[in-house]
């Protein structure tokens, strides 16, 4: 067994699996502290390396491309700090640090694992249901449905079209940017129908506008992993993530239980429209959305 402990978490070896937990001082991140332990078979990992420093240094896990839906999810856009296949290490534990990672290196060349991207996630990503209260809204994932509820600080094209639900059968992808004080980030569910939506994040009814607290909207990569670890693997798209692209099919008529809600939502998105805070094309797509909501 290799291992080092350290306020930031704790890195144990095996022979066969890397088991990452995170520290519970206050320094270590909210994200980190949420997504818990995580177990990586040798077969996930691509390599490892020890960078020292003079006060700290630290240990860098680089994984397999196509074996870690949170990595798939999050495009290598976390954080540094966030990211859990980084550990800071005290600068005099940095031989403990060399030695763990040598002991990963060497196990990597007895069982001749791969660099090439896998065909198939080798983690499972965040359990279910998972629910994140972000500045937009609350997001929840049980394993077969997205849905979304508005904040009331939403924009009011949203909080004109519902609550959003979605089948995971409908997504295509899940598109993840963080919010960075400075410019705000997005976690938008990719439909057939939505592909090629151009609506900007604060109106798009499919999509979570991250604007606030940095630290708590980071959480919102949960569900983006939760989600992607339960769609097609990547390695399974030919010809493009839309080459299927059917036509979207016609919105069905609303329940007769829900028609006065309908018709409320439908005359909110047309005072909109008329008052110019919706352009053409965002009230057809939002007027879609709604629909499709109600079918």
């Amino acid at each position: 067994m290799a291992e080092i402990i350290q306020r930031d978490g704790t890195w144990a070896f095996d022979g066969s699996t890397i088991r990452i937990t995170p520290g519970l001082h206050r320094s270590v991140p909210l994200f980190r502290q949420t997504y818990g332990e995580i177990a990586v078979p040798l077969e996930a990992v691509s390599g490892v390396v020890y960078e020292p420093e003079r006060k700290r240094g630290r240990l860098r896990m680089r994984l397999r491309e196509g074996a870690d839906p949170l990595l798939q999810a999050t495009g290598g856009r976390l954080p540094e700090a966030a990211d859990p296949y980084r550990l800071t290490v005290d600068a005099d534990r940095g031989g403990v640090a060399e030695f763990v990672a040598e002991e990963i290196r060497h196990a990597l060349l007895l069982d001749q694992v791969p660099k090439e991207p896998t065909a198939a996630y080798l983690l499972p990503g965040p359990p279910v249901p998972v629910s994140v209260r972000s500045s937009d809204g609350t997001v929840s994932f049980d394993g077969a449905q997205v849905r979304i509820d508005w904040a009331d600080t939403s924009d009011r094209v949203k909080r004109a079209t519902g609550p959003r639900i979605i089948d995971r059968a409908d997504l295509v992808q899940v598109e993840w940017l963080p919010n960075s004080g400075f410019e705000d980030g997005f976690l938008r569910f990719v439909t057939r129908e939505t592909a090629f939506s151009k609506l900007p994040p604060e109106r798009d009814p499919y999509t979570l506008d991250l604007w606030g607290s940095v630290r708590r909207d980071l959480l919102t990569a949960l569900v983006a992993a939760a989600v992607t670890a339960r769609l097609p693997h990547p390695s399974t798209r030919t010809g493009g993530a839309f080459a299927d692209r059917e036509t979207p099919p016609a919105a069905v008529p609303a329940q007769a239980g829900h028609h006065d809600v309908l018709l409320r939502r439908l005359r909110e998105l047309g005072e909109l429209h008329r008052d110019g805070v919706l352009t053409d094309e965002e009230f057809a797509t939002t007027k879609a959305a709604v629909l499709r909501g109600f079918s």
